[in-house]
C-alpha cells in the first residue's frame, strides 16, 4: 500500500495524539488526600468535608480528585494533624486548634466561656475575627476557612444539676482554654481528643465529657451516659474552634485556574457550610438522647449565671498569659466579642 502525503501526516498526528494524550491526563488529574479524626458518619464528615470535595472536584472539571480519609487513616494522632498538613503528609485536614495547646493563642479568645451561641453565626465570625487578627498564626499552610461548634454542654454519667455537681469531678476537656475552665469550676480536667471520649467514659477514666450534641452520636454518647446538661440563653459554656487547611506548598504548585477553585471554596461561605453542618447535627444528637428517655437538664437563669460568674476568672488568666506573648488580650476579645455579636443578628 503506497502511503500518500496526507496519509502520512494524518499518521504522524494521530500518534502525536496518543502519545500526548496520557500525558496530558496526567498533568490534569491532580490527587489530594484529605485527613480528619473522626469516622464518615458523623455529621462533618458527611455534611461538610464530603460535600465540599465533591464541589472541588466539580469545579475543577475532574482536574482535582480529593481522597477522603477519616478516623486518621494515614497515620498519627488527632494532635498531629496540622503539623501534617504543614509538613506535607498530607494535602488537606480538618483539626481541632486546642489539640495543639499554645498554638494558636490569638484563636483561642473564641473559646472563652459563654462566648458563643449557634456554630453557623460564631463561624462567619470566627472566619471574620481570623482574617482580620489572626491569619499569622496560619501562614505555614493555606487558610480554607475556621469554625466553631455549637453551645457546649456536658455529657454525664452523674446528673449535673448544679455548680457543687461538678466538684471532684473528672471530666474530659477538649483544649487548653476549657480545662482551665473545667478547674476554676471546681472539676478535675482530663485532656485528650474526642475519638477517645467513648472509650474513656465506658472504663471510668472520665466521669463526663464536654462535647457538642453534634458529635455525640458518632461516639455513642448517648449510650454510654443517660444525663446531659446545658445552660440557659443562646450561649454555651464553652467552645471548640476548628480549621481546614491546605499544605502551602501543594496549592502554590497548582495551575492559576486550579488555584482559583480552592480560593472559590475557601474564607466566609465554606465557613459558613461547616458551621450549619455543626447545628444540624446538634438537633440530631439531642434527638437521639431524647429518643433514649435520657435525661436532659437545662440550668435556669440564675443557676446559669452562677456558672458564668466563677468560669469568669478564665478571661484574666487568657488576658495574662497571652500578654506575655505580646498580645493585647482586651482588644481581641473586644474584636471578636464585636462580629459574634454582629454576625448573630444577621
Amino acid at each position: 500500500m503506497t502511503m500518500t502525503r496526507k496519509t502520512f501526516l494524518g499518521a504522524l498526528a494521530g500518534t502525536a495524539a496518543a502519545v500526548a494524550a496520557p500525558r496530558i491526563a496526567r498533568a490534569q488529574t491532580i490527587t489530594l488526600r484529605f485527613h480528619q479524626f473522626l469516622p464518615p458518619q458523623a455529621p462533618i464528615p458527611a455534611n461538610a468535608i464530603a460535600p465540599w470535595a465533591k464541589k472541588i472536584e466539580t469545579d475543577s472539571g475532574g482536574r482535582i480528585r480529593v481522597q477522603l480519609f477519616p478516623s486518621m487513616q494515614l497515620g498519627g494522632r488527632p494532635p498531629e494533624l496540622f503539623d501534617q498538613v504543614k509538613d506535607g503528609v498530607v494535602d488537606f485536614m480538618w483539626t481541632v486548634l486546642g489539640y495543639t495547646p499554645g498554638r494558636f493563642p490569638k484563636s483561642e479568645v473564641f473559646e472563652l466561656p459563654f462566648s458563643c451561641g449557634r456554630a453557623e453565626p460564631a463561624s462567619r465570625a470566627f472566619q471574620a475575627y481570623v482574617e482580620q487578627n489572626a491569619m499569622d498564626e496560619f501562614r505555614d499552610v493555606k487558610l480554607i476557612c475556621v469554625h466553631t461548634h455549637g453551645p457546649g454542654l456536658f455529657h454525664s454519667k452523674d446528673p449535673i444539676r448544679k455548680l457543687e455537681d461538678l466538684k471532684g469531678m473528672k471530666v474530659r476537656g477538649g483544649s487548653r482554654i476549657i480545662n482551665i475552665m473545667l478547674e476554676q469550676l471546681g472539676a478535675v480536667p482530663v485532656g485528650m481528643p474526642v475519638p477517645q471520649t467513648g472509650e474513656a467514659l465506658s472504663k471510668g477514666v472520665i466521669s463526663a465529657t464536654t462535647i457538642p450534641w453534634e458529635v455525640a452520636p458518632a461516639l455513642k454518647i448517648h449510650e454510654i451516659v443517660k444525663n446531659h446538661t446545658g445552660f440557659t440563653g443562646e450561649k454555651g459554656l464553652y467552645t471548640q474552634t476548628f480549621a481546614v487547611a491546605m499544605n502551602k506548598a501543594k496549592y502554590d504548585a497548582l495551575p492559576a485556574d486550579l488555584k482559583k477553585v480552592i480560593d472559590d471554596n475557601s474564607g466566609a461561605a465554606t465557613a459558613s457550610i461547616f458551621g450549619r453542618a455543626m447545628d444540624e447535627g446538634d438537633k440530631a444528637g439531642r434527638a437521639l438522647a431524647e429518643r433514649a428517655g435520657n435525661s436532659i437538664v437545662t440550668l435556669d437563669a440564675a443557676e446559669t449565671a452562677r456558672w458564668q460568674r466563677t468560669a469568669a476568672g478564665v478571661r484574666a488568666v487568657w488576658y495574662r498569659e497571652v500578654s506575655g506573648k505580646g498580645i493585647d488580650g482586651p482588644k481581641l476579645a473586644a474584636a471578636a466579642e464585636a462580629l459574634i455579636e454582629k454576625f448573630a443578628k444577621s
